[in-house]
């Protein structure tokens, strides 16, 4: 699998065609639009993306406009009461900043940056004609746009899309001259009960600095206004009669407002969907889709780059690993899971929760205005929607946080703080991993692996009373520890997440007490439980080795947050 075609020059397709070609891949790239169309064109998307979407495009040295780009430090959230004020308002930073990157500067930038690097960029519509074509002639065909014939090849998923119908009537503004927000730049996102949303924020557009309205209005309301819209000028007067009709203090930073230029405008309707990932030529070859072709979500929760990213990079990871080996059917509908159950799903049930939010949604933002560590974990959710998980899906789960941070403010103690204190001292990662009485394989991702004692061999761990897989590893006979390798970052995303079957696509065999032991860690240690300690809202789990295994290879390292890689220090010699 050397040869790959990718259809779609957007953010997922350009990015995952830019990894592979760093890999040694042969890549041709397929666009609907030269370079410059796109960069003369309309307005396609708000994209905000946040620091784990933006770190994936400083891995790849892409990120070109980062010094450039106006810095998004928060989100600010707000309510009116329907009498000109506001019934809620508060705003709370994210740990690290998010950018907005006009895609009619990134995407020809990247085109551009695909050709220098080697790729072969085809300027033309594709359709089922030229997958055919490409199919007989590449080893891998993947298909990152959804529009004309090619929608049709991926079928919608019912079990995973319960929308049949648009949820919100869309629209996007480009200005300049808004007033800033005061005292930090944020995502100013407001919702208008029985009539839509409208967030803003800063970005960089062709011609410098902006701020990108989104409007999100429910069918049927008074936001649904945009059909009898004929000029940009008259696109810019509604955006202005929505905001002084419905939030004056918006209105109020829109004094010299004006377009960017007169291409700064979109309107449109979105179904959400979850389609199925493979696809079938008529000459019965499979092609694999990706992003906004197969997991298109409402842009409520501004995660449409942010996914387009993730998927790219799980992707390439499975792409890389799958090497020499070909690409059947088989293979793309696991490596579609490996995005699915690894962080897709996790958008898609956050973003259609928020499109018809219960009543706990809002009593949870209103403690987020009054606790400060509830507005931090739900802004710093947007980054990543799984830490949103269970406690803002569930009413109970949503009560417990809430008590547990609120109590965490009476004893003076913020945990995100001391989390991300904790986080400067820069660990190896591990997966323990167990089978239970009857039959099952758990495992859990782990950093609080240490060694204890040469004599007997003694090891430990810690795991939280509230994990999933909590009584199973109280209860097992024996436990083994797998030590990533820095190539093995995805499990240890796999392995974190809450999922039905962790062990779905993993490579394994099985060590005493019947251990699963991953295939390809730089070591492993097959422990027997031999004691356990109480460790507050943890518990520590001492393990005598039976028997290990190791290689030598690149460990996969934590620290502040993010995976790192451990490189030799140059002031110390070999």
């Amino acid at each position: 699998m050397k040869r790959i075609a990718i259809v779609g020059a957007g953010q997922s397709g350009l990015q995952l065609a830019l990894g592979l070609l760093g890999a040694g891949y042969e890549v041709t790239l397929y666009s609907d639009r030269s370079a410059q169309e796109i960069r003369d064109g309309y307005v396609m998307s708000s994209q905000c993306m946040f620091d784990s979407a933006l770190e994936i495009e400083r891995n790849l040295n892409l990120n070109f406009w980062e010094e450039e780009c106006s810095k998004v430090e928060g989100i600010a959230f707000a309510v009116p009461d329907g009498v000109g004020g506001k019934s809620l308002d508060w705003a709370a930073r994210l740990d690290d900043y998010a950018q907005s990157v006009d895609q009619r500067v990134k995407i020809p930038r990247w085109m551009c940056e695909f050709e220098q690097r080697g790729g072969k960029l085809q300027v033309q519509a594709a359709g089922v004609a030229e997958l055919e074509s490409c199919a007989r002639s590449q080893d891998l065909v993947i298909v990152a746009s959804g529009k004309g014939s090619l929608a049709g090849l991926f079928e919608r998923d019912p079990s995973r899309s319960p929308y049949a119908e648009p949820q919100r009537v869309l629209a996007l503004t480009y200005v300049r001259n808004l007033r800033p927000r005061r005292p930090y730049p944020a995502v100013c996102f407001n919702l208008i009960p029985n009539v839509g949303e409208y967030f803003v924020f800063p970005a960089l557009t062709t011609s410098g600095a902006c701020e990108i309205m989104v409007f999100e209005g429910l069918p049927g309301s008074p936001m649904d206004c945009w059909d009898d819209v004929k000029s940009p000028a008259e696109h810019l007067a509604r955006s202005k009669w929505i905001l002084e009709t419905f939030l004056p203090w918006e209105a109020e930073r829109c004094a010299d407002l004006e377009l960017t230029d007169d291409h700064g405008v979109l309107t449109g309707r979105v179904i959400p969907a979850v389609r199925k990932p493979v696809g079938v030529l008529p000459s019965g070859r499979p092609v694999l889709g990706m992003a906004d072709a197969v997991v298109l979500n409402d842009p409520i929760t501004g995660q449409g780059s942010n996914n387009a990213a993730r998927c790219a990079e799980i992707y390439l990871e499975s792409i890389l690993e799958r090497a020499a080996n070909s690409a059947d059917a088989a293979w793309m509908q696991q490596t579609f899971e490996r995005y699915w159950t690894g962080y897709a799903q996790w958008v898609v049930n956050w973003t259609n929760l928020l499109l018809k939010p219960p009543g706990h949604v809002l009593k949870l933002l209103d403690c987020a205005g009054r606790i400060q560590a509830v507005g931090a974990a739900v802004v710093n959710g947007f980054d990543d929607p799984r830490t949103l998980f269970p406690w803002f899906m569930d009413s109970a789960e949503a009560d417990n946080f809430v008590r547990q941070e609120a109590k965490a403010v009476a004893d003076r103690m913020d945990r995100r703080d001391f989390r991300r204190a904790l986080g400067q001292f820069a660990t190896g990662v591990t997966v323990v991993t167990a089978r239970t009485a009857d039959g099952r394989k758990v495992g859990v991702t782990v950093n609080s692996f240490s060694s204890v004692s040469l004599d007997p061999p003694l090891v430990l761990w810690s795991l939280s009373r509230q994990a999933p897989s909590f009584v199973d590893f109280t209860h097992a006979s024996h436990f083994g520890v797998n030590v990533l390798a820095a190539n093995q970052h995805h499990l240890s995303r796999q392995f974190s997440t809450p999922l039905p079957d962790k062990f779905s696509g993993v490579e394994f065999a099985e060590g005493s007490g019947g251990v699963p032991l991953l295939s390809g860690v730089n070591a492993h240690f097959v422990c027997r439980n031999v004691r356990q300690y109480d460790g507050g809202d943890h518990v520590i789990f001492l393990g005598e080795v039976e028997d290990y295994k190791y290689a030598d290879g690149e460990p996969l390292v934590f620290h502040s947050g993010r995976y790192r890689l451990a490189t030799r220090h140059p002031d110390i010699p070999e």
